[in-house]
Parts: C-alpha cells; sequence; structure tokens
C-alpha cells in the first residue's frame, strides 16, 4: 500500500505523524527513532517581524531562559512592530534580557523591513534554499536563525538546521553513528530525508528531549 502524501505544513501532530510516516519509508532506521520518541507536537509561532525576533532571542539559550527573556520583550510597547521598535533604546531592550548583538540584529532586520528591502511574505515563493539565502543576506541573520524561523513561523517541510547541537548529537545516537557527524555530514544524511527534512529535525529534537529526560545523557 503506498503512503498518502501528507499535508505539506507542519502545523498539527497529524501532519508531522504523515510526515514521519513518509521519512520512515525511506529511510527504515527511523522507526525506532520514531518509537522512542513519541508524539511529535507542532512549533508553529507567528510569522514576520515577531517570529525572527523571537527565533534571534532565543539562539544560545535554553528553551526557559528564552521564554522568560521573550515574556518581558513582549511586553514592551512598541516591541513586536519593525517600525516602532527603531524608536526604542538599547538600554530599554536590553533591560528584558536581549544581548547588544541581539539588540542590534533585531534594529537591523527592522530597519531592512521599514525600507522594503525585507519582506517575509516573499519566502512563500521560495525553495527552502533560496529562503535561506535570501535571509542570510540581511545582516545579523546566520543559516541556524534562517532555517528555524522557516520551520517554526514559514511552516516549511523541507529545512533541516544541520549546525543545531541537540540534532547533532540526537542523530549520533539515533542512528547509532561511531562519532557526531560534522555539519558537513549532518547536511549529507538529512539530504536523504527530502522532501521532509523539517519533520526529521522536529523528531530528532523530540527523541533528544525524551533520551535527556529518561537517561541523562546527550547534554
Amino acid at each position: 500500500m503506498s503512503l498518502i502524501e501528507p499535508s505539506p505544513r507542519l502545523d498539527s501532530v497529524e501532519a508531522i505523524a504523515g510526515h514521519i510516516e513518509m521519512l520512515v519509508g525511506i529511510d527504515p532506521r527511523l522507526a525506532a527513532v520514531r518509537d522512542f520518541a513519541g508524539p511529535v507536537q507542532p512549533r508553529i509561532t507567528e510569522p514576520g517581524f515577531v517570529g525572527i525576533a523571537k527565533v534571534i532571542c532565543g539562539q544560545q539559550l535554553s528553551v526557559a531562559s528564552a521564554r522568560a527573556i521573550w515574556s518581558r520583550f513582549e511586553l514592551l510597547p512598541g516591541a513586536l512592530d519593525p517600525v516602532s521598535y527603531l524608536s526604542l533604546s538599547e538600554e530599554e531592550v536590553r533591560a528584558t534580557g536581549f544581548s547588544g548583538g541581539k539588540f542590534r540584529t533585531v534594529r537591523a532586520i527592522a530597519e531592512a523591513m521599514a525600507a522594503g528591502a525585507l519582506d517575509f511574505d516573499h519566502l512563500e515563493t521560495l525553495t527552502a534554499e533560496e529562503a535561506v539565502r535570501y535571509l542570510v543576506a540581511h545582516k545579523g541573520i546566520g543559516p541556524w536563525t534562517a532555517e528555524v524561523y522557516l520551520m517554526f513561523c514559514a511552516g516549511h517541510p523541507d529545512v533541516f538546521p544541520a549546525g543545531d547541537l541537540a540534532l547533532l548529537k540526537a542523530v549520533q545516537h539515533g542512528l547509532g553513528l561511531e562519532a557526531r557527524p560534522t555539519i558537513k555530514e549532518m547536511v549529507g544524511i538529512a539530504s536523504h530525508w527530502t522532501p521532509h527534512r523539517s519533520a526529521a529535525a522536529l523528531l530528532f529534537w523530540r527523541y533528544f528531549a525524551v533520551m535527556r529526560d529518561r537517561e541523562g545523557i546527550l547534554l
């Protein structure tokens, strides 16, 4: 029996499960990863300026720390609009927990949006690779930020943030690899999971969380 192609947007448990079933059909090694990880929840957030700012807020922070900082940032008047953000001082933004670098990155994005040079709606017309290139052309947006934005804000089905340390650790353990893959090696591994790479990333993030909680490893 052939598998039914799932909905492209990863915005429900059912949609993600459909993509994971397709993945298992492509790479049977992922069946054990799926069974151990259990149901994978969607992680879709608001697109545009708010979404990219939230991704930047969470860079190199634990989930708990990022959530605490964001809860303060989103209450700052004007913080969630690119034009009004430009009127905020560095002191005001950093008082919420943002670093100076993150303040300047979000400001550069706000300036680009205000000037019409950065259009998040345009991403809907691009492939994953084209969308990453479009985003990283703007100051302060690196590959990881672009890829995570595409996954969690745009719901893109075929993105894999190969530079994410948790994913590298989870893939090593889940696939029984002798060594943690390099970023280049991870890109090669994930290429075989196209066009469902985002579901693979969500699956391995879930696998990492379950393994860490149950056995205290992968930290």
